[in-house]
Order: structure tokens, then sequence, then C-alpha cells
């Protein structure tokens, strides 16, 4: 590693108005290496990462004081047009959302021909080569398809690796990857971060690898970064950081994700880790087979029997219609008390089978007994009654509530429509009580979605959700967009709301460490079909097939 530094942040500091949200960090980039930042949202990782860019909100944030010097050449009073030949060309970005930053409106390949006739000599036709060989550089399949193909036609997989295509189109000499691999599947994950180490090793490019998680970043970084509520609070090498913390902070971000190994009673959060009481209660695997011992001896809740679910292509003038089975002949049965986790790659068929038991996308054939009756004939007046006892939380709770409605109307919204309670006296007195059981209180009664965190908002979910005090919550990615911390609280709410309700889980998640902690029982899904089904702990511990195997493997572990 060269000892004079591609990139130098000496005490940065930035403010949105009159916060100051970044206080004074400094650090430094040497080519050929990967140095990884981590922390929680609000650390400051991404707005300092956006500042080196000159990316930062003109009209709400400045840069205080400090430098940001690239090959000795100072960033922060750079003119904007002199920042054009550097954004893209020397220091380029992956984003953490590919569909929002891809444009829908023109193929993938000419969203790279873009970049490269904006910053080389390249003409277009002689740069239509030079994409279809960075295509097969980031490994897509087919890469003339993917050329030709919008942004929605391809997998969330294949959309990040076009932006990483795009990113390296003019061979950058410093690639800034903001939280890559957040929503993608465990395998398609390893396969990207694979893809960043193999690139990195080819083209000798420095690289700053942002995320929230310090499993997976200690597999790829050399150094690490940890930021924490806009300061550097620790930093060295991967091994040291992630085997040998120093900082409380660090050390309550490995230890608050949920261990393969071993089963808490409640999770820790950050907050434990740093007031000095983090929970370390075991479940015993004695406990655990008294327990099921006791769910396992009444009749089932839900009994679904080969259902499947077939989606018919219509063709168009010239070719014949043709059909793809989503779910293919899925049979279970879930009983009451039980969390039964749901787990597969994107598009093995998971969330289809979901939206299929509660009755929003009907099932093609196969029956689904609910309380011994089969839902999937029920009439409409039948179906209304049926909402109140299966109902579902979301991956995003933003989208799924009204910005026009106070949170405390929206919980009491679906009590009105199912003449839950006699008067709205009555209601509100009951979501005041919800909103205490999720961990908030009657003052966010009045407030409005934007006003709250990505935490708080799924907690508003959850409330809404138990507010018609269902028997069966089909969790849907409900936790996967959230931090660790955040994570952490949401799955420990999720348990004691089970415990003090009864509730029965569906627990759905690309996140393995998180449904084996939640799951009872576990299904893993591939194309459609079930590949294995048995007690969670068993097949995490003893995967019979390959499949499984290749998510187990997959799991980020670090060092």
């Amino acid at each position: 590693m060269n000892k004079e530094p591609i990139l130098s942040i000496n005490n940065l500091k930035i403010s949105f108005g009159n916060n100051e949200v970044i206080h004074g960090i400094s650090y430094q980039v040497f080519e050929n290496e990967i140095l990884g930042i981590v922390g929680e949202s609000g650390s400051g990782k991404s707005v300092s990462s956006l500042a080196i860019l000159g990316l930062l909100p003109k009209k709400i944030s400045k840069i205080t004081s400090g430098s940001i010097s690239y090959n000795k050449k100072e960033l922060t009073t750079l003119p904007s047009k002199a920042f054009q030949d550097i954004r893209g060309n020397k220091i380029a970005m992956i984003f953490q959302e590919p569909m929002s930053s891809l444009n829908p409106s023109l193929t993938c390949g000419e969203q790279v021909l873009e970049i490269l006739t904006q910053h080389t000599f390249y003409e277009k036709k002689e740069a239509k080569p030079e994409v279809i060989s960075l295509f097969e550089k980031v490994k897509l399949p087919n890469p003339e398809r993917v050329f030709k193909a919008y942004p929605h036609e391809i997998s969330g997989g294949q959309k990040q690796r076009v932006m990483i295509a795009m990113a390296i189109a003019c061979k950058p000499d410093i690639l800034i990857a903001d939280e890559p691999t957040t929503a993608l599947d465990v395998t398609v994950q390893k396969d990207i971060v694979k893809l960043l180490k193999s690139l990195q090793s080819d083209t000798k490019m420095s690289i700053i690898f942002i995320t929230h998680d310090l499993s997976l970043i200690s597999e790829i970084s050399n150094r690490i970064l940890v930021m924490y509520k806009g300061d550097i609070v620790e930093q060295g090498d991967a091994k040291t950081i992630f085997r040998e913390p120093q900082h409380l902070y660090t050390k309550a971000l490995i230890n608050s994700r949920p261990s393969l190994d071993t089963r808490l009673k409640v999770l820790p959060t950050i907050q434990d880790f740093l007031d000095g009481t983090p929970k370390t209660e075991i479940i015993t695997t004695e406990q655990r087979a008294k327990n099921h011992k006791k769910i396992y001896s009444k009749p089932p809740l839900l009994e679904v029997i080969n259902v499947e679910k077939e989606y018919l292509n219509k063709g168009g003038w010239f070719t014949k219609p043709d059909s793809f089975k989503a779910v293919n002949n899925v049979s279970f049965k879930l009983y009451e008390g039980e969390t039964l986790g749901l787990v597969g790659e994107s598009g093995c068929g998971k969330s289809t089978l979901g939206n299929a038991i509660l009755q929003l996308d009907k099932a093609t054939a196969g029956s689904i007994l609910y309380k011994g009756n089969d839902i999937t004939k029920l009439k409409n007046s039948d179906l209304k009654r049926l909402r109140k006892e299966i109902q579902i939380i979301f991956q995003d709770p933003y989208s799924s509530l009204n910005p026009r409605m106070p949170v405390g109307e929206a919980i009491m919204e679906p009590m009105k429509v199912h003449k839950l309670y006699k008067t709205d006296n009555e209601r509100k007195e009951k979501t005041i009580d919800i909103l205490n059981r999720v961990g908030l209180n009657e003052t966010y009664f009045n407030r409005y979605p934007h006003e709250f965190s990505g935490g708080q908002r799924q907690r508003i979910g959850i409330a809404r959700t138990i507010a018609l005090q269902p028997k069966l919550i089909v969790c849907d990615e409900s936790v996967s967009a959230l931090d660790i911390s955040v994570q952490a609280q949401v799955l420990n709410l999720l348990n004691e709301l089970k415990e003090t309700f009864g509730f029965t889980y569906i627990f759905i998640s690309h996140d393995l460490a998180v449904v084996k902690y939640m799951s009872d029982q576990l299904l893993v899904m591939n194309k459609g079909e079930i590949e294995e089904l048995d007690d969670a702990d068993a097949i995490y511990s003893n995967p019979k097939k390959a499949y499984t195997q290749k998510l187990i493997h997959a799991i980020p572990k670090g060092l």
C-alpha cells in the first residue's frame, strides 16, 4: 500500500441548517485498498461520502470547515464545471437502491453508453462492444439481452450489476459503494461482494464500502472506520476491529445481530450495550422442546394443501400464451402460537404464497384451511371477517400509511371498519394503550408519518396490525430495511406481543440469521416449491439439500 493517500479527509464538518451532523472527521484512502465505513442511519457515513463527490443538497447543507483532497486537489472549493470531470470519471458511486438510480425510460445499455460517451472519446457505435464487455465483466447473464432490457425487466441483483458496470465504465480511481447489497438476497449479496473484490483486484482501484453490517464489511475490507453520531469512534484493520473491538458502539454492532449459535431470549440493543446492560438470558434446548410440545399438541390453525399459483403470459400476435407457476404444489401446517420462517431467494414464491394465504392473490389450485374452513371458497362478506383474523405487517411502513392522516387515526381506522368498540373515545383509549405497548406514547397520537424514524414507523405499522387483535400475522420482510439496533428492538417487540396476545406468525425474510432467531419451524422455498421443512435449529445445524446449504453458507459471518 502506498504511503501517499489518494484521498484525504481532514477535520471535515458538515451542517444542515444550524445542526452540525459531521463533527470534524479525518481519514485517508490509499491506492489499491478497500476501506469499509460502518455505522447506522444517522451516523453520517453517507453524508460524508456525498460530500466527496460534491453531491450534498446545496440549499440546506454546507461544509463548515475542513478539507477533502483527491490526488492533492482540494475538492471543497472546486467549481461545478471542474467537478464534472472528476465525478463518474475519477471518483464513481454505486447507490443503495438501483431501481431509483436507473432511468426507467432508457434501456440498461443506453444508460451505460451515456456515461462512456460523456466521459471518454468513444463514439456511440464504438462504445456498444465496450458496454457488452463491461456487462460480461460484472457477470451479467446474457449481456446482449440486458443491453436491450429496461430496468423493470431485470432482477434486483442484475440491476445492481448494471449500476456497478456504470460506475466502473470510466475506470475510476475510487469507487464509493453506498449500502450496495442491503435489499439483496444473501446469495446475491455474496456474489456482489465477490464481484467487487475481484474487480478491485483486477483494476487496482480503491473502494470505499459503506454499510451498517459489520460482519459483511469485515469480509470485504482491508481497513474499517466505525461511525457513530457524526464521529469516527474507531478505526483499524478489519481483523482487529472485528475480533478485538475497543469502542462500546463497535461491540454493540457486532452483538446486536442474532447469533447463529445461541438463541437469546431477548436480543441486546445498541442502547443496552451503551448503558452497560446487555441482555444475556439464553433459551435452552429443553425450554424450546417444552414449548414445541405445547404448540404441536393442538390441531393446526392453518393448513395449506397442494397450493399452486399460476400466472398466464398472454403472448403477442405471433406467440402462443404460456404460463409460469410461481407456487407449485406447496403443503404445510401452521400451529397456534408458532412462528413459521419462510426463506428463499427473490422469485422463489415466498411472498406469492403469503399473498395467497391472505387472499390478496387467489391460489390457482389447492386448499387453504383456516380453523378447518377452506378460505379459498369464501364469499366477500365472509372475507371481510377473515381480514380481521389474518393480518400483514409490510416491509415499508411509510408507503402503507396515509401521509395525510395522523397515526392515531390510522390505527383507529381498521377498528371502525370492523366495528370494534362502541365509541371513538373508546377506540382512542385503546389506540393509546396500543401505542404504549409498541414503545410509543399518547404524545404521538396526532403526529403524521413523516415525523417518525424508520423504526418508529415500523412500530406504528405493527400497532395498526395488532389493533384488530388478529390470530395470524404475516410479516413480509418487515425488518429487512431497518438498522441493526432498530431491528433488534422490533424483533423483541414481535416476540413480546406474541407472548402477550398469543399471536401466530409467518415470518418471511431473506435475512437467514433473523429468520433462525424468530422461527420454530423453517420452510425453505426454491422456484415455487418446498426444498426443506423442519425445525429451524435442525435445518441450520444440518441442512439436507444443496440449495439450503448454499443459502446458509452465504450468510456473512465476519472474520
